[in-house]
């Protein structure tokens, strides 16, 4: 009921107008009590003052219509009922914030960034504000850069009501027991909030396939004209635990966790689980328990509640089961780091014994999101990460379930691109794609190499090898059914041909989060008699034998090429520049190249493969000419630098290597 103010008097007897009524009477003020249009005036001055109070409830009435929308999920017509609700002069700020997670479970984060702006200038004291900003800003990154997981509805499990909360019922994953609100359910009255029918469980089971039958309602043991939800099963799948809502006509009686035995398609009558202590009749807020999920040994049970002790709202909570798969013990709240002050619900414990749940309270895309924590230890989680898009949306994404270890399962949500209000949802992660591919070259010539050996060794104990075609090119993609190269697997590659020196190479899957085509050009140098073998050379100080640190560096690449190509013998050519006399440098280059054997020789290389040999100054690549007649000492030292080295060559293919000879090479150097 609207109130009107009475008049305001005091405000009334002192207000004179200036203006007659009539020439022929006596001057008559306006407002003066004498006249009737100052009752007249006094009556339109309270409906005046009324008339304040009555947009203000109108402003009140409107925003508790978007509360209503908003608590119903319904976020479209609470961003719709929120602005009338400003239009009207509702005078809390707390419009703006609404209007802002509206928008975000609509998907329009630019939008929903704008009024949370708005409400943040308003109402600058409020963290939900940057909280929620933040919240969008990562819901947007999340949108732009999706995971790899794909999406589709379970259409021949959904119909045009509620279908959620699948659960496999068998051993082999191909039955689910979901829930629905379809017209056949068992109970006629209708939902009050939802306006649907009274949820049922519902069974169907998948062929070869992988088509799901028509789903079927469980039997009367356990749907009843309440609520059943939420079902899930033990790892034998012997007993099945889900929610339900005791219902009398205008009367609820709040919900709990149920079990029930399951001999073939049969269920026993289901039987209650005390899962907390007596309601006490002074609370004002009556407890409910649902969304049960098991773990893998049957030890431990899941669940939400909004019962005391908890958070804030609902909270998930974990429960001991004896051997009978009933609870034993107090149950305990899953602590701050999984629960928030919002809604935590719907958990699922994987076989690795991480846990998935569903929640409005940490940051998300926008209604109920899907988040995954790690097992940390006994009956402990934490980490909590957001599955981020596809899995989730801007609606509500929830009661998620994996295919044994594999990645791939099921998920309910409200998201558009469904047949009804919640919907079935089949995710699974694709198989990354990799291949291999390129072409052989002759090094000297840069012509392509035709019938090249490339072979391939993978660190999962693959091993396959093919010849390159007549433009040198090769590829390794699909393997029948199977294919070359793998997800999380390192391979050494080997490219050959006779005459010609090995290419080693390696690539890598490890890591890579995506489909990759490793393009290569192999260059084979021709290792013909006399050929000098283009590597990196090894450089000497002034005067010295010694080897530096990057001159064994070099020697590395040359025992490499040693190894891969075992029938070489090979020269070490030393020299040295033209700064003392032709014997002491001659001596001096045969040094450095006994220098170079003798490190080879340390790594496992036979002598008989390696000739030292000396040549003093005798093959200067830059003659003392050309350094005389430059400018500067340090372009003069950097042309006698040059002409202090040792280089490579082959000279025969006759070694024939000895039994338990050279090691193998490292494969990561």
């Amino acid at each position: 009921m609207i109130t009107v103010p009475p008049p305001l008097h005091g405000f009334v007897d002192g207000a004179f107008g200036g203006r007659r009524i009539d020439d022929a009477d006596e001057p008559k003020y306006l407002n003066s009590p004498e006249t009737r249009l100052f009752d007249k005036s006094k009556t339109l001055y309270g409906l005046h003052l009324a008339s304040r109070a009555i947009q203000s409830e109108k402003a009140a009435i409107i925003f508790r219509i978007g509360e209503c929308y908003r608590k119903l999920g319904d976020g479209p017509n609470s961003q719709v009922w929120y602005e009338k609700a400003n239009k009207a002069q509702y005078t809390d700020p707390i419009t703006y914030y609404y209007i802002g997670e509206a928008l975000k479970t609509q998907g329009k984060y630019a939008e929903a960034i704008a009024a949370y702006n708005k409400y943040k200038e308003k109402n600058p004291g409020d963290s939900r504000a940057d909280a929620s900003l933040a919240s969008c800003q990562q819901a947007q990154a999340w949108k732009d850069a999706p995971s790899r997981y794909q999406v589709d509805p379970e259409v021949l499990l959904n119909s045009p009501q509620y279908d959620f909360s699948p659960a496999f019922s068998d051993k082999k994953n191909d039955e689910l027991v979901f829930v629905s609100s379809r017209t056949a359910s068992t109970g006629t009255e209708t939902d009050g909030i939802v306006g649907e029918n009274f949820d049922d469980l519902y069974a169907s089971s998948r062929d070869k396939l992988g088509k799901w039958s028509e789903p079927v309602k469980l039997p009367p043991t356990i749907n009843t004209p309440a609520h059943e939800a939420s079902p899930t099963f033990n790892a034998k799948r012997t007993v099945m635990y889900f929610t339900r809502c005791q219902h009398e006509k205008k009367k609820a009686f709040g919900c709990e966790i149920w079990m029930s035995k399951k001999v073939g398609s049969n269920y026993s009558e289901a039987e209650m689980l005390v899962l907390h202590p007596p309601v006490d009749a002074k609370d004002s807020v009556q407890a409910k328990l649902g969304h049960p999920t098991v773990s893998k040994d049957d030890g431990m049970l899941l669940f939400s509640s909004n019962q005391k002790g908890g958070q804030g709202g609902k909270d998930l909570w974990m429960v001991r089961l004896d051997k009978d798969g009933k609870p034993t013990g107090t149950p305990s709240n899953l602590g701050p780091e999984i629960n928030t002050k919002k809604d935590d619900m719907f958990p699922f414990l994987r076989d690795n014994g991480n846990l998935y749940f569903s929640s409005d309270g940490h940051p998300g895309m926008g209604g109920m999101d899907i988040f995954m924590a790690e097992k940390t230890g006994d009956n402990t989680w934490g980490h909590v990460e957001n599955m981020k898009s596809p899995l989730n949306s801007s609606g509500d994404d929830f009661s998620i379930i994996f295919d044994k270890d594999e990645e791939k399962g099921y998920f309910s949500s409200n998201r558009p691109g469904g047949k009804g209000q919640d919907d079935i949802w089949r995710f699974m992660m694709p198989n990354l794609v990799f291949a291999l591919q390129g072409t052989c070259y002759d090094k000297l010539t840069g012509q392509p190499l035709p019938d090249a050996k490339i072979e391939v060794v993978g660190t999962d104990g693959s091993n396959f090898s093919a010849m390159a075609d007549g433009n040198g090119g090769f590829n390794f993609a699909e393997n029948g059914k199977d294919r070359y190269i793998k997800e999380n697997t390192s391979y050494t590659i080997r490219a050959s041909k006779e005459n010609y020196l090995v290419v080693n190479d390696q690539i890598t899957t490890v890591g890579l989060n995506e489909s990759t085509t490793f393009a290569k050009e192999y260059y084979l140098q021709p290792a013909h008699k006399d050929i000098v073998i283009k590597l990196p050379e090894v450089q000497y100080d002034l005067g010295k034998f010694d080897l530096r640190p990057e001159g064994k560096d070099s020697l590395e690449t040359l025992y490499q090429t040693l190894v891969e190509n075992p029938t070489i013998i090979i020269e070490l050519a030393a020299h040295t520049d033209s700064r003392d006399s032709d014997k002491k440098n001659l001596i001096l280059s045969q040094n450095r190249a006994q220098s170079c054997v003798n490190y080879l020789i340390s790594k496992g290389i036979d002598p008989a493969r390696m000739i030292p040999k000396g040549y003093g100054e005798t093959r200067l690549r830059i003659s003392d000419a050309e350094i005389k007649a430059m400018k500067t000492k340090e372009e003069q030292e950097a042309a006698h630098q040059k002409n202090r080295r040792t280089e490579f060559s082959v000279l025969s293919f006759d070694y024939v290597p000895k039994e338990g000879g050279t090691p193998a090479p490292p494969q990561n150097q």
